[in-house]
């Protein structure tokens, strides 16, 4: 929003700007009749604006994530970072989670008890918001405005670069605005441009914008916090030319976009970008292009930077690029086959397409969606399984693609013993090394799964036997029924000594397809 009269409108950034004339836009509403058309329209931004939050959301808990894994491999370095970000991230939540409950009070007010912030009936109510935000007895604006301009302090404390920092600040400004022209204008707060005679729809959509704006900062700062963690421990000894595109592979009528830049550049000394023999307009090294036809691209140059010694260095690089067609990509996430008798999770996605307008079947089996995922419960083994995909695009339902899968049985399990290690984290042993007496006593069984680090389905044993020779070298067999050692087979463990070897043989074992196998696997295990 605007900063006051004396702020020059040239100076303004593109994100300041918007938000002024979203204020303008929702004023010049408010002297209409506003049609259910319009109120639509606000439900399609606060849809968009959902979607954004969650994206911006998963960002952040992305470089949360790297924070974690560095605070684990350097604990002693990460620990004091990561205390930061995960104090950042609470205190963004409990200035998100605030607006959430705005959101549903004002949602209240409009449609009554059984309320829905996704669903709001009342979307052209012009006293809901009034009543929460402006009341004269407790209206809860000026306490958010409080609170936005603590968490604007409190995080801007984090960021070292003065652009992100005016970002920042603009993003979650709170000051007056000022109504009418020239010095007869007076300043209006914050709170009553927000939410004075605001329909609910419109002020739910502003309270998601200013979550939104809450999402972006923190993820500023989680990144400042990440760039931070290696500062001064860099070390360089190769200097080169990279592209760095935001993907190979495009859909026609979109944009080509890559990144071309020079490995462990001075950031005091910006490289100079050439391709096809003409240099790039900006000082980023980002180079974009049209794509209006299918095809592979290729493109070429070179990178120009001027070192300390006043010579230019010079570096070649080259890449491509394939423009594609519309279509749809539809993958197992497990496995690159089906397998009959279990849940086989199932990524379907159209690019450009939002996955609610997304639909597909199978044949063979049935396909169900969870949430954002599917789930494929094929049949028949030895005959394919064929996954149509549907999208609706521009108010068509159109068939996108079909993707083939071959139906196969679940392989066979390995038989192993579960133990905990020295340090108390569960373990498997299969056999064919020593293992200590008491470990195996300890286990007090046998289990059996496939864990080829594809799939990892546990199998029920049903019996084994446990083979043992004397002096004479004569095998002495023990069968147990069920996954526990028999008394006769504890017994038989109690009496080997170190350096006799046992095995484990004809294992039955029934898997959640139903079938019962004869596992031919044969575990050896070494006393020690």
């Amino acid at each position: 929003m605007a900063t006051g009269k004396n702020q020059s409108v040239g100076r303004m950034s593109p994100r300041q700007k918007m938000i002024n004339l979203m204020y303008i836009v929702l004023t010049a509403m408010l002297a209409l009749n506003v049609s259910s058309d319009v109120l639509n329209g606000f439900s399609q931004v606060e849809d968009g604006l959902t979607r954004t939050g969650r994206t911006l959301t998963a960002r952040n808990q992305s470089l949360l994530a790297q924070l974690e894994e560095f605070n684990k491999k350097n604990p002693e370095k990460g620990k004091p970072w990561l205390d930061k970000a995960n104090q950042v991230r609470q205190t963004t939540d409990q200035l998100f989670n605030y607006i959430d409950s705005l959101k549903l009070e004002i949602v209240t007010v409009a449609d009554g008890d059984d309320a829905d912030v996704h669903n709001i009936v009342n979307k052209d109510n012009l006293d809901a918001s009034s009543m929460v935000m402006l009341d004269a007895r407790g209206g809860k604006g000026e306490h958010l405005r409080l609170r936005i301009d603590q968490y604007r302090q409190y995080i801007t404390s984090f960021i070292s670069d003065e652009n992100k920092r005016k970002n920042i600040e603009g993003a979650l400004s709170t000051t007056p605005v000022q109504t009418g022209a020239g010095d007869e204008g007076d300043n209006k707060k914050w709170e009553e441009v927000m939410f004075e005679n605001m329909p609910t729809i419109a002020a739910v959509t502003l309270l998601s914008k200013i979550q939104n704006d809450v999402r972006y900062a923190e993820g500023e700062v989680l990144n400042q916090i990440l760039d931070n963690v290696d500062m001064g421990d860099l070390r360089v000894n190769l200097v080169n030319a990279f592209v760095v595109p935001q993907s190979r592979i495009v859909m026609r009528g979109t944009k080509y976009s890559a990144n071309i830049v020079l490995a462990a550049v001075d950031t005091t000394q910006r490289p100079i970008v050439y391709v096809g023999g003409t240099r790039l307009g900006n000082d980023r090294g980002l180079y974009e292009v049209g794509t209006s036809k299918a095809g592979n691209y290729d493109y070429s140059g070179y990178i120009e930077v001027l070192g300390r010694d006043g010579e230019i260095t010079r570096r070649d690089f080259k890449s491509s690029y394939t423009v594609i067609d519309p279509l749809a990509t539809v993958s197992a996430t497990m496995m690159n086959v089906l397998y009959a008798g279990i849940a086989n999770p199932i990524s379907i996605a159209v690019p450009g397409v939002p996955e609610g307008s997304i639909s597909a079947t199978m044949t063979n089996g049935s396909l169900t969606r969870q949430g954002n995922a599917w789930v494929a419960h094929p049949t028949q083994v030895g005959a394919e399984c064929v996954i149509t995909v549907t999208a609706e695009m521009d108010g068509q339902r159109t068939s996108v693609g079909t993707t083939s899968f071959k139906v196969r049985k679940l392989p066979d399990p390995t038989p192993y013993i579960a133990y905990k290690d020295d340090k108390g984290q569960p373990n498997q042993y299969k056999g064919g090394r020593g293992f200590s007496k008491a470990l195996l006593l300890g286990a007090g069984g046998i289990g059996a799964a496939i864990d080829d680090g594809i799939l990892n389905i546990e199998y029920q044993v049903l019996s084994f036997e446990l083979v043992r020779f004397d002096q004479m070298g004569n095998a002495l067999v023990e069968r147990a029924q069920g996954n526990r050692f028999s008394e006769r087979q504890v017994s038989a463990i109690k009496q080997l000594q170190r350096g006799k070897r046992i095995y484990i043989n004809h294992v039955q074992a029934k898997g959640p397809d139903g079938i019962t196998r004869d596992l031919p696997t044969s575990m050896e295990i070494i006393i020690n």
